[in-house]
């Protein structure tokens, strides 16, 4: 009898049907186009919003409801108005009241609350006598409202106010910081910046860290450093609160790329982590490196500067301040996901880092890309051909990543 040798069959995520797609509008209609700058679904709409979770809410006859990324209606347009989609549940406004639904439109029956709040990494704000509590997509109490404020959560963790003091939670609802600080940061590497009574530090494992003369401190974001304020000047602290960069310039922003601009007198450059000029300040404004080594600088217009300081795209362009889906908060203006909003005469488009316009195409207005359809598929690694194939297991969708808004 003849064996047959069967290989282990290795299963991996691939995301296929998946692209990102971006709101555009021409003709006053709105429709969406792809990177390669093509539309996808022809301009048709006259109000519409992005894509959020492989949906996207579209009015039609002045109802709302949900098309996927080839136009078709998913979710019929039966709503007074609707919001977009995070973490399977969206909010929508049903004859004069507003509910949860999921992805198929069943109406989701949630805890009572004063309010409805959207979701964001899982959880959801709900409201009880003034107070603020969470609950999960499956609309189960995480948290008995209990804070007197609860902001957006960022990665996972949110700053809670109880009694007008700020302290930071996770989506389990547990304390990180106790609400003891006048104000707090966000949750960086286990460490977030605070202020007590007029004493500005950092707090690290429960314990607060005074910063030497700090008069504010800013978010940290990607990198072990961020800028923070002494006798009217910016310099950078490290996460054990010590000035790693001397206070000496006028303004500051974060570092990324280890590379962070700063303003000395009305000129902008950017310094390396030892407080070294990379860049000599010659802009009028300039902002953080995106992660493709591109950042935005200001002459009259504004244009693209690559890690060496060579301007690679001329100051001619406006650039956008929209946050709502960049994957990190110092990207907000600038390339994010390969691509830069930017506008030109009063038009706006997407550069590619090569400095050309995407299908040299302009519209009256654009979003951010933002991903069309997540579904995953098994994909097999080579195998001798067994008598029987044998399937692989199919794959579970990836939970969705929102992006934090930046605070400053």
């Amino acid at each position: 009898m003849k064996k047959s040798f069967v290989f282990l069959l290795l299963c991996c995520i691939q995301f296929v049907n998946s692209q990102e797609l971006a709101l555009v509008k021409k003709n006053a209609k709105i429709g969406y186009i792809s990177k390669d700058g093509s539309f996808k679904i022809e301009p048709q709409y006259k109000s519409a919003r992005s894509f959020s979770e492989g949906l996207a809410a579209v009015e039609n006859g002045g109802k709302w409801g949900f098309i996927d990324a080839k136009g078709t209606w998913v979710i019929p347009a039966d709503f007074n108005s609707a919001k977009d989609f995070n973490n399977g549940i969206a909010i929508v406004q049903k004859d004069k009241d507003w509910v949860y639904i999921n992805t198929k439109g069943e109406i989701q029956k949630a805890p009572a609350s004063d309010k409805l709040y959207d979701f964001n990494d899982g959880v959801a704000f709900i409201k009880q006598n003034n107070k603020i509590g969470l609950i999960n997509n499956k609309m189960t109490v995480v948290l008995e409202p209990k804070y007197d404020q609860i902001k957006s959560f960022e990665n996972g963790y949110a700053r809670v106010e109880l009694n007008k003091n700020w302290g930071i939670i996770n989506t389990d609802g547990k304390e990180l910081v106790e609400p003891v600080y006048a104000e707090v940061g966000n949750y960086f590497k286990g460490t977030t910046w605070a202020r007590k009574d007029k004493t500005f530090g950092l707090v690290s494992s429960g314990k607060f860290i005074p910063v030497d003369g700090a008069e504010k401190i800013w978010d940290f974001e990607t990198q072990d450093l961020t800028f923070a304020k002494k006798n009217g000047k910016i310099g950078y602290i490290d996460l054990k609160g010590n000035w790693a960069i001397l206070p000496i310039y006028d303004k500051g922003k974060a570092f990324s790329k280890n590379l962070a601009p700063v303003l000395v007198g009305k000129k902008w450059g950017f310094i390396n982590p030892e407080g070294k000029f990379v860049i000599e300040p010659t802009y009028n404004d300039a902002e953080v490196f995106s992660t493709n080594g591109l950042a935005p600088v200001k002459e009259s217009n504004w244009g693209f500067i690559n890690e060496s300081g060579k301007l690679v795209i001329p100051t001619q362009y406006g650039i956008t301040t929209n946050a709502i889906i960049a994957m990190f908060t110092q990207q907000d203006k600038g390339f994010i996901g390969g691509v830069a909003r930017v506008k030109n005469e009063g038009k706006w488009g997407f550069l590619k880092p090569d400095g050309t316009v995407l299908a040299n195409q302009w519209f009256e207005n654009a979003e951010l890309f933002s991903k069309s359809a997540e579904k995953p598929q098994p994909a097999a690694a080579p195998v001798e051909k067994p008598k029987e194939e044998t399937k692989a297991p199919a794959a579970k969708k990836p939970a969705a990543k929102p992006a934090p808004k930046k605070k400053k």
